[in-house]
């Protein structure tokens, strides 16, 4: 029996189990009626500065504050390039039309996507020189959320986001961050635990979960971004029912036929037909993005490639004359260290090389595929001007089918791997991929990505283009 004395402890006791018991992340909202809202969806009309005629698309990797920094660096640069297109005087900075982003280079993007160029004000002090890291520890270690944590419910990456919510994106959901349809159109990518498929926080993704995209915290979608395994949890979205109409589009309903013409597009809508059936798959759970793929290339290159595909389309349509990707990779070189001791290496980097190592490979071919395409591209225009230029010496001779325009396409590579000094390189890769380093080794990422830009003969290219 229960004395009188003993009563208010057992009433707190009682109280904070009760706590935990109802502790819950933030839900993904159902997707109500698409005509009363704006969706977040790449806009086709440019508007302010922004031209589509300069289309130009960053990709910010993976690596923790590092990628941060270098992915602010490469804006910072861009803001100070001064260019004059279609007679109007500008920054480069005001033609970036999207950013694809993973895990730390999400972080960059993300703010830059809400608060645009407030970025070079704040956001060092709010975040990059900030030990983000040790914030989040203190809160997972504060008497205060232990008992939210016990609950099966709510988990150290929700505990991250609310963090990420109040320090940092001021509670700005994804209506903010598409308002008006302005650009960049920034995309970010985290990876379905349950199959490895990258996952991207637009509306066209969220359409196949039943949920609508606007309403979500642009804070969770970072999270879910970076959230390294181990380290920190997956991140759960609810999956409702939606109309077939909404659920399975026609370029899904036709991929699903292409098991033997096109192995790709058919396994990209396997994957999200399986979430058709809520019943069956009622979550999706995601992990960091850079999992999937960890420079952010994937949804530009799918962007180009697929007959739906947003770029696709102002490709068809001619409305692109410069396309510019600048792929912005803070990998990490462990190599040097990794082979330097004879005994193995303990559990903890095993498990993230195996994590990783596989990735920095990929990402090499990804990189490599892209320059491929825009080499092909500028190939195949000079075939047909060079075939047509001999017809043309013909009586009455034949048009070749010409495309749209004649495209410039430019592929920048910023990668510390382009360091000359050795001793520099090794002082960059050897920085850790953590959410905390020092206000000296985050100006030293941002002055070499500075740099990095300036000395790529891609970028000189294009800048001289611009000139001409």
């Amino acid at each position: 029996m229960i004395s009188r004395s003993s009563l208010p402890g057992w009433l707190l006791a009682a109280a904070l189990a009760a706590l935990a018991g109802c502790a819950h992340y933030p839900l993904n909202q159902p997707l109500e009626d698409q005509s009363s809202r704006a969706p977040y969806v790449f806009n086709e009309e440019a508007g302010g500065k922004n031209t589509n005629e300069l289309f130009v698309c960053l990709t910010f990797s993976g690596g923790g504050t590092r990628a941060a920094a270098l992915s602010y660096g490469v804006l910072q640069k861009l803001r100070d390039a001064r260019i004059v297109w279609k007679g109007q005087e500008k920054s480069l900075l005001d033609e970036v039309d999207c950013i694809s982003s993973v895990s730390g280079g999400s972080f960059t993007a993300a703010y830059y996507g809400l608060f645009g160029e407030r970025l070079f004000v704040d956001f060092r002090e709010r975040f990059l020189e900030k030990n983000i890291q040790g914030a989040l520890v203190g809160a997972a270690a504060s008497p205060a959320n232990w008992f939210r944590l016990a609950s099966p419910t709510f988990n150290r990456i929700d505990l991250a986001a609310e963090y990420y919510d109040q320090q940092l994106f001021q509670h700005k959901t994804f209506r903010d961050l598409g308002v008006g349809g302005r650009r960049p159109y920034v995309i970010i990518n985290a990876t379905n635990l349950a199959n490895g498929e990258r996952f991207e926080f637009t509306q066209a993704e969220f359409n196949i979960l039943g949920s609508d995209l606007a309403s979500y915290p642009v804070a969770r979608a970072v999270a879910a971004s970076s959230a390294f395994p181990i380290l920190l949890s997956p991140l759960s979205l609810k999956n409702y029912p939606a109309p077939d109409s909404v659920k399975v589009s026609k370029d899904m309903s036709l991929a699903q036929e292409d098991f033997y013409r096109n192995r790709r597009r058919y396994q990209w809508a396997k994957n999200r037909a399986d979430y058709v059936d809520e019943a069956q798959r009622p979550y999706l759970h995601l992990m960091d993005g850079g999992l999937a793929d960890n420079i952010g290339l994937r949804p530009i290159d799918t962007a180009v490639q697929r007959s739906s595909g947003f770029i696709r389309k102002l490709f068809n349509d001619g409305k692109i004359e410069k396309f510019v990707i600048i792929v912005v990779n803070a990998r990490v070189d462990g190599q040097e260290q990794l082979s330097k001791h004879e005994a193995p290496p303990g559990v903890l980097t095993v498990a993230y090389k195996t994590a990783t190592i596989a990735l920095d490979n990929y990402s090499f071919e990804s990189i490599e595929r892209i320059k491929e395409l825009r080499d092909q591209r500028r190939q195949a225009q000079r075939a047909v001007a060079s075939c047509q230029a001999k017809l043309d010496t013909c009586p009455d001779p034949p048009k070749l089918a010409k495309f749209p325009v004649d495209l410039e396409p430019f592929v920048v590579d910023i990668d510390f791997d382009a360091v000359p000094d050795p001793e520099r390189r090794r002082y960059f890769h050897s920085l850790p991929t953590s959410f905390a380093l020092s206000k000296e080794q985050v100006q030293k990422v941002i002055d070499m990505a500075g740099e990095l830009l300036e000395a790529d003969p891609e970028y000189q290219a294009l800048l001289q283009s611009l000139r001409n």
